[in-house]
């Protein structure tokens, strides 16, 4: 596993990601992210609570709906998508400007039938203060633990 900072000058890490090879196909991975129903089971930030089904994430321009464990609702933005290999996403309160941070998925089948998953928490466009104690909180470990729960579930769900 590959866990990385990029340090913006004079503050925390502003993008920070987390790689892992899964063995498991990029499909099954894929639908543990694009149906926000699933992003709970592996959040390693331990801040989603719920989803309702059938919010499957089909295209850019898509919005789906989460409750954090805190009770807030998000909406989120998807402004990133190609169908099996990337995903992200701009959180926002609902019918509200997205708040700046992106969350990105992106998967490459490897040879052996694995897939190589790049995480990444890119909080650059955030400009609310009162938001960057949270952000900062976001670290590539987690995004790890993100990481090692979804390979639990996706390489559980494709063996057989």
């Amino acid at each position: 596993m590959t866990i990385s900072d990029d340090d913006v000058p004079g503050d925390a890490p502003r993008v920070v990601k987390a790689q892992r090879e899964i063995a498991a196909p990029a499909g099954v991975i894929f639908e543990l992210i694009a149906d926000p129903a699933n992003q709970p089971r592996w959040d390693g930030n331990d801040n989603l609570a719920r989803a309702a089904d059938g919010q499957r994430v089909r295209a850019v321009g898509d919005v789906f709906v989460m409750t954090n464990t805190s009770g807030r609702v998000r909406e989120n933005h998807v402004v990133e998508f190609a169908e099996g290999e990337l995903i992200a996403w701009k959180p926002a309160e609902p019918g509200g400007t997205p708040f700046g941070q992106l969350w990105r998925w992106e998967l490459q089948p490897v040879t052996d039938g694995g897939t190589l998953v790049t995480h990444t928490y890119d909080w650059t466009g955030l400009t609310d203060p009162g938001r960057f104690k949270r952000a900062r909180s976001t670290t590539s470990d987690r995004l790890a633990a993100s990481l090692e729960r979804l390979a639990a579930l996706a390489e559980r769900g494709s063996a057989g």
